[in-house]
C-alpha cells in the first residue's frame, strides 16, 4: 500500500505506482491493470477523482518524467538482489531506496551536493580495517563457473568450517583446475567471507565524438566484511542479459573504501559530459 510523509516530502511507492503517474502526466487512462494501483493512489490523495495529481509530487514527477541522469543501484546479499536508485532531473534530485521482500520503494529528495555520499550510503561503504590496506595490489583470476561451484559447495555443507572450505577447494578445482594456492586459499576465504556484492549503473544522454548518445559507466564491487572490498574487473560491467557463462573470465581485484570512493565519484558525468538542450 503506498503512504507519504508530507513534513519530510517522502514517498512509498511500488514501480506499477510509478506506472499509473507515468500514464496521467501524459494524460492517458491508465490501463485496468493498474486500476486497483490508481486507487490505491486516490484513496491517500496523490491523486484526485478526475486524475489530478497532488502538487506534492512536483518534484518527483518532474525528475521521473524529464530524467537528466538515473543511477540503478543493485545489492544482493542474505535476502537477495534489493534495488535502490538515484534520479537526476532538471529542478530536483530524487533519491530512492529498496527493501528486502518489500514491494515498495522510499523516494526523497535530496541535495545534489550529496549525490556521492548518497550512492555510498546505499552500498554501505564504510571504512575498512588494516586488511584491506594488504589486499590493494592482489588480483585473483578464474572463472565465473569457479565461483558458482564454490556458492554451490558452501550451500550444501553442513557447517563444519573445515569440511566447507574442503568441499569447496575440492568444486572450485573441477570448475577453474588452473587456480592454485595462494590465490586458490584468497579466492575460497573471499566466498566465504562475502557480505554482499553491489553495482552501480550511471546512464545519461550524452555526447561522443561530436555524436549525441547514451552513455553509461558502471562500477562493480565485492563487500567482503573484514577482507575489504574487491573490484570486479571482469566480466565488465555494464553486462548484458546472456553475456556471461560458466567460462567467462572472473577477475576481482583487493582494493580500499577510500579507492572505491573515487571509483563511485568517477562514474558520475560532469557538466560539459550532458547534452545541452538549448
Amino acid at each position: 500500500m503506498p503512504s507519504y510523509d508530507s513534513s519530510r516530502g517522502r514517498f512509498r511507492l511500488a514501480d506499477r505506482h510509478i506506472a499509473v503517474f507515468a500514464h496521467l502526466l501524459d494524460g492517458e487512462t491508465p490501463p485496468e491493470e493498474l486500476w486497483a494501483s490508481l486507487a490505491e493512489l486516490q484513496r491517500i490523495g496523490l491523486v484526485g477523482e478526475e486524475g489530478e495529481l497532488a502538487p506534492l509530487l512536483r518534484d518527483l514527477l518532474g525528475a521521473l518524467a524529464d530524467p537528466m541522469v538515473m543511477i540503478q543501484v543493485e545489492v544482493t546479499g542474505e535476502h537477495g538482489p534489493v534495488n535502490h536508485g538515484v534520479v537526476v532531473g532538471q529542478e530536483a534530485v530524487i533519491s530512492h531506496d529498496g527493501w528486502p521482500g518489500e514491494e515498495e520503494s522510499e523516494y526523497v529528495s535530496i541535495e545534489p551536493n550529496t549525490l556521492v555520499w548518497e550512492l555510498a550510503r546505499k552500498v554501505n561503504l564504510h571504512r575498512g580495517q588494516k586488511p584491506e590496506e594488504d589486499a590493494a595490489d592482489v588480483r585473483i583470476e578464474t572463472t565465473m563457473g569457479a565461483l558458482d561451484a564454490a556458492f554451490v559447495a558452501l550451500g550444501e555443507s553442513s557447517g563444519d568450517d573445515e569440511a566447507s572450505r574442503d568441499l569447496a577447494r575440492k568444486a572450485v578445482l573441477e570448475a577453474d583446475s588452473t587456480l592454485k594456492d595462494p590465490d586458490l586459499g584468497q579466492f575460497l576465504e573471499l566466498v566465504s567471507a562475502l557480505n554482499a556484492t553491489w553495482r552501480i549503473t550511471v546512464a545519461w544522454d550524452g555526447k561522443h565524438e561530436g555524436e549525441r548518445t547514451a552513455m553509461i559507466r558502471a562500477l562493480a564491487v565485492w563487500d567482503c566484511g573484514p577482507l575489504g572490498y574487491w573490484v570486479r574487473e571482469q566480466p565488465e560491467e555494464p553486462i548484458m542479459p546472456g553475456q556471461v557463462g560458466p567460462e567467462s573470465a572472473l577477475v576481482v581485484a583487493g582494493s580500499n573504501s577510500a579507492e572505491v570512493w573515487e571509483k563511485i565519484t568517477d562514474l558520475l558525468p560532469d557538466r560539459e559530459d550532458l547534452v545541452d538542450e538549448d
